[in-house]
């Protein structure tokens, strides 16, 4: 069984992500946490819950999904995990703060772990990670789909009733369209979607409500 804890953090009211099974491994996806108050709940739920993080994962590089990796390498030695095309954008970090957020954060960022492609497997405990690369939001933006739980963590690139934003320096419409087509022919119908913000939902719900997949 897998169980999926929730953390909602930063100013932009990212959803991080704690995955973990009954072999205590658990993955930590899109760890945006910036206050000092977010990285503690995080840490109280792992030490609570006696997990062990065996993997950092980012479904895109922007600063939001990865306020946080610093706090998780001095804690837990753990390195991200994102897709090569957003490379770029993770070893950027602190221009991205003054640039787009207009803040500052320490240039002392952590190194990057394995770069990521499509169709890469990352295992924890009982469970696979697939990786479903689907650019648009980013070049390097992608899911994370758990397929024998019918679960998916889809980032920035799919939310309820509606799609990351395209009109980002490295986001592209027409990639966009493309990474939708495949996510509606790809993933079943009662697949749950965690996204990057926002409540989660369905791809049932999402073929039939939102206008952008239907």
């Amino acid at each position: 069984m897998l169980n999926v804890k929730s953390f909602q953090v930063n100013p932009l009211q990212e959803n991080c992500y704690v995955v973990s099974d009954d072999s205590k491994e658990c993955v930590i996806i899109d760890c945006g946490a910036y206050y000092d108050a977010e990285c503690q709940a995080i840490d109280n739920y792992l030490r609570d819950n006696q997990l062990s993080p065996v993997h950092l994962l980012a479904t895109h590089g922007h600063l939001d999904h990865n306020f946080g990796n610093a706090h998780l390498f001095e804690e837990y030695a753990l390195k991200v995990e994102i897709c090569a095309e957003d490379q770029s954008l993770v070893e950027h970090l602190p221009e991205q703060a003054s640039t787009l957020f207009g803040m500052q954060i320490s240039d002392d960022q952590p190194p990057i772990g394995k770069l990521l492609t499509n169709g890469d497997r990352i295992t924890f405990g009982h469970h696979t990670l697939q990786v479903l690369q689907t650019p648009g939001h980013s070049h390097g933006s992608c899911l994370f789909y758990v397929q024998e739980e019918d679960t998916v963590f889809s980032g920035d690139t799919l939310f309820r009733m509606s799609i990351g934003r395209t009109d980002f320096p490295e986001g592209s419409w027409q990639q966009m369209q493309q990474s939708l087509t495949t996510i509606a022919k790809t993933l079943p119908a009662d697949t749950v979607v965690y996204p990057g913000h926002g409540p989660q939902t369905t791809i049932a719900d999402e073929l039939k409500y939102n206008p952008f997949l239907r």
